[in-house]
């Protein structure tokens, strides 16, 4: 059995500093614990995302994923000294939970950083919680372009409300101008028909494809929203067939999203839905059924299977035995919670192996520096907080499962 020396700490309380210093031995087989060992210093990255109810198949995608990246920091000794521990709190996709949930990663002083939320209403919700306390929060999900550039970004005024918010995944500027080209341009479909939940999100993600869309020389056929809980959409779905359109486009999740296209094909409109990353999820494939083959779903980044720097994380998160898959966000938490560690790392290396008192501000301003390949590509933000990753994926469900039809990024 092979040993190592560990580092010890000890509190300087003149200096209000930690240091770090080199003593003891430790069993390397113990290395993998996320939890707090004796002789390293706990930094724990807060979790927040719905790990119950109708989202919690991506939320418990994101919660693992960024599980995992504690774990093989931890066994990395990647940080001298420091062992990563995470802090899951489920937010059931509800605004009032998430910022409940941020008052308590801001109530426990060992919080240097968050990761989440999955919904862009939600991490609206906690942006100032967080950012009164100077702690980072990177969400792997949030697709809002308001979240990091304002509310007036769509009118040409770009002003970032938090400095301590980032996102490695990319906006609804984005993504909904670029399902718009694919349908336009490569599926050849020039009536659609817009639908969404009326949320941030949905509405979003909805306005920047209908925009997109006319701007292309689509037709609009008909408008609506809908209330997400009611699952009865049949009135709806007679106005899509009675419109005449060959597409509907719905701004919206899963959940909602399955049912309404059973709904719209059954009322005789034999046309495809296409969503976001909202309804990119095997939850899709079962709420819609057999009538939703042919359905499509843009998401954020290229196919995690077929990159090369993902077959590392595929690899060790089924290694790891996690119940659920990762999802459409996994590698995208992977990569918000690795920068969340890296930018701790370079905290602590700048401070003389110390983490300073001021930490949570001094890693908030880090994470905006942090430049490394993570699993779904490069890792670095802009002047925004937005992701430099501005690549994207339109996938189509057949064969039971969703299969990628085009990747690449919003052509100007």
């Amino acid at each position: 059995m092979r040993h190592r020396s560990l580092l010890i700490l000890t509190a300087v309380l003149t200096t209000g500093a930690l240091t770090l210093t080199a003593c003891g031995s430790r069993d390397d087989s113990k290395g993998g614990d996320s939890g707090g060992d004796g002789g390293t210093t706990t930094v724990v990255i807060g979790l927040d995302a719905p790990l119950t109810g109708d989202l919690s198949a991506l939320g418990l995608g994101i919660k693992n994923s960024a599980d995992l990246a504690a774990k093989q920091a931890n066994a990395k000794k990647y940080v001298e000294g420091v062992t990563f521990e995470i802090q899951a709190l489920d937010d059931q996709a509800q605004p009032s939970s998430g910022q409940q949930n941020a008052s308590k990663f801001v109530a426990n002083k060992k919080v240097l950083g968050t990761v989440g939320p999955l919904n862009s209403s939600v991490g609206e919700s906690m942006q100032k919680v967080l950012a009164d306390a100077k702690l980072a929060q990177v969400s792997p999900a949030n697709t809002s372009p308001s979240l990091t550039q304002g509310q007036k970004w769509n009118e040409g005024t770009k002003e970032r409300p938090f400095a301590s918010y980032f996102r490695t995944a990319t906006t609804d500027a984005v993504q909904g101008p670029f399902a718009a080209q694919y349908l336009f341009n490569d599926a050849k479909k020039k009536k659609v028909f817009v639908i969404d939940d009326k949320k941030t999100y949905g509405a979003g993600l909805a306005g920047t494809f209908k925009a997109e869309f006319e701007k292309l020389g689509g037709k609009i056929a008909g408008t609506e929203h809908i209330d997400p809980e009611t699952k009865d959409f049949s009135s709806v779905a007679t106005k899509v067939k009675s419109s005449g359109a060959d597409v509907v486009y719905y701004g919206g999740e899963y959940p909602a999203a399955g049912p309404l296209s059973k709904q719209i094909k059954k009322a005789g409109a034999k046309i495809p839905l296409v969503g976001g990353d909202g309804i990119y999820s095997g939850e899709y494939i079962k709420l819609s059924g057999a009538e939703g083959v042919g359905d499509l779903a843009t998401s954020v980044g290229a196919p995690i299977e077929t990159l090369p720097s993902a077959k590392d994380f595929v690899a060790n998160y089924e290694k790891a035995g996690y119940k659920e898959p990762f999802e459409a966000y996994g590698g995208y938490s992977y990569d918000a919670a690795w920068s969340i560690i890296e930018a701790v790392k370079a905290v602590v290396e700048a401070n003389d192996g110390k983490l300073p008192s001021d930490a949570r501000a001094q890693v908030a301003e880090a994470v905006g520096k942090v430049d490394f390949e993570g699993v779904t590509g490069k890792v670095s933000f802009d002047e925004f907080g937005d992701t430099t990753n501005k690549q994207l994926t339109v996938y189509e469900y057949k064969d039971g499962a969703w299969a990628a039809v085009k990747s690449g990024e919003l052509t100007s």
